[in-house]
């Protein structure tokens, strides 16, 4: 047990008890440098987690796995998590819990960065137990605004369901094939009945965390009602951790055709739900949380034709990122516009706020897939590893509903640019404001450097 192989999970853990015990301490007006701390955290992890780039092996008695999906997955989840720390010391500069605020979001980040590593259906099950319970927290960290309050609570309870049905769905796994361990599982899962509905279960739970069909339903309400920051980190960074799981238990069971056929299904279901519910939604932040459920789907394409198409998990991963980019950028702009997400609110956006109008209208066009940003090279791998991989129907339906998609889209900027805005409107600024630049330059890096990014995506997994 090499404790260096977890080196970048325990920087991000020793730096969330250090802003804990900092926070503790400092008066409520400095509670600003735990944010420093955190996204200096959170840096240290990335470069150690670089340093370990190229590894491909099991460590920790087999539970956890260093490969490149993990090593892909100790980037972008700290990276993103950087961009959410940047939103905060404005949004909660009058908060009395703000620093613990930063602590919290790293031990979901932590949460969901053992998710990704999991190489043990135990292992998966303390992980995603440690994700949900703080995604909890961060969904109603506004305790006294209702909204938040609901939020948090149909998380929790959906949440709660999800963990249960993943700890049966364990057992039944372990009872039957005598091991957690995926080294041990790899090809020699039984297909009978009762392993078969444990799988099945251990999917679910998975389902819930990506935010897919059909424990979907706490998407939009978090979007909605948590904290700006902890919106654009729950719509995006658990979603990443759950992909990466995802595809590790469907590459389990390679001869296992009901599997894979029910993540086709669900993945269908999903985007066509999404998109039908976020076609009149009269808030952005609601929009966003039904759009975030669309893109899910989209992923979902990837995992149905896992292990059949070498490029499946590149294709997944490479969405996955430029879609966490988008998303905190959309949140990013609603941030830097204090939260304003009426849709009425946002007529004559580009001429009072053109930069965060500019922004969100960029994030938008990349989740269509408008040629030639990321967001559209993103979805032509997708549609190509499903295509290769014989779903044409789910092919069909992805780009019907990318069509559809553009609807909603439209209403939302149509308005901002032809519309007569009635004044200039506040803005947050600071490290928010800068959060919103820095996304959008990643967003346009990753579309004029696509191609040493996809080369970069790993393109197999261990065991």
């Amino acid at each position: 047990m090499p404790i260096g192989d977890l080196a970048p999970e325990l920087a991000v853990l020793f730096t969330a008890v250090a802003i804990l015990l900092l926070a503790m301490v400092l008066p409520q007006d400095r509670h600003g440098w735990c944010a420093a701390l955190a996204a200096a955290g959170l840096g240290v992890a990335m470069v150690l987690a670089w340093g370990q780039a190229g590894a491909e092996r099991l460590t920790f008695s087999g539970t956890f796995a260093i490969d490149g999906a993990t090593t892909w997955a100790r980037l972008a989840i700290p990276g993103l998590t950087i961009c959410c720390v940047g939103m905060a010391p404005r949004w909660f500069a009058t908060d009395r819990r703000h620093g613990e605020f930063y602590a919290i979001l790293l031990f979901s980040a932590l949460g969901a960065m053992a998710i990704a590593g999991a190489a043990d259906l135990m292992q998966l099950t303390v992980a995603m137990l440690l994700s949900s319970v703080t995604g909890y927290v961060l969904a109603a960290y506004h305790r006294d605004w209702a909204i938040s309050l609901e939020a948090g609570m149909k998380y929790f309870l959906i949440g709660a369901l999800a963990n249960a049905l993943m700890v049966i769905g364990v057992v039944l796994v372990m009872g039957m094939a005598g091991s957690s361990d995926y080294g041990e599982l790899a090809g020699s899962i039984p297909s009978d009945p009762v392993t078969v509905t444990g799988l099945v279960l251990v999917l679910m739970a998975l389902f819930f965390k990506l935010g897919a069909v059909p424990g979907h339903t706490w998407v939009p309400d978090v979007a909605e009602g948590a904290p700006v920051p902890a919106a654009a980190f729950l719509t995006v960074i658990p979603k990443l951790a759950g992909a990466v799981a995802l595809y590790r238990v469907i590459s389990l069971v390679p001869g296992l055709q009901t599997l894979p056929l029910l993540v086709a299904v669900v993945a269908a279901i999903t985007m066509t739900v999404g998109n039908l519910s976020a076609l009149w939604q009269d808030d952005v932040r609601r929009l966003l949380g039904w759009s975030s459920v669309s893109q899910t789907g989209y992923a979902l394409m990837a995992v149905a034709v896992a292990g059949a198409v070498p490029q499946a998990l590149p294709a997944l991963l490479a969405f996955m990122t430029v879609y966490g980019i988008a998303n905190v950028l959309a949140f990013a702009a609603i941030a830097e516009l204090r939260g304003r997400t009426a849709l009425a609110d946002f007529s004559g956006l580009f001429r009072t706020q053109p930069y965060a109008m500019g922004a969100v209208t960029l994030a938008f066009l990349s989740f269509v897939g408008i040629p030639p940003l990321a967001g559209f090279l993103g979805k032509f791998a997708l549609f190509a590893a499903t295509l290769e991989g014989g779903l044409a129907w789910l092919a069909t339906i992805a780009v019907a509903n990318t069509v559809l998609s553009l609807f909603y889209y439209l209403r939302v900027i149509g308005p901002a640019a032809f519309d007569r805005g009635e004044g200039q409107a506040g803005t947050l600024g600071g490290t928010a404001r800068g959060t919103l630049w820095a996304a959008f330059a990643l967003l346009l890096i990753a579309s004029l450097a696509w191609s040493p990014f996809w080369s970069w995506m790993p393109a197999s997994l261990i065991p």
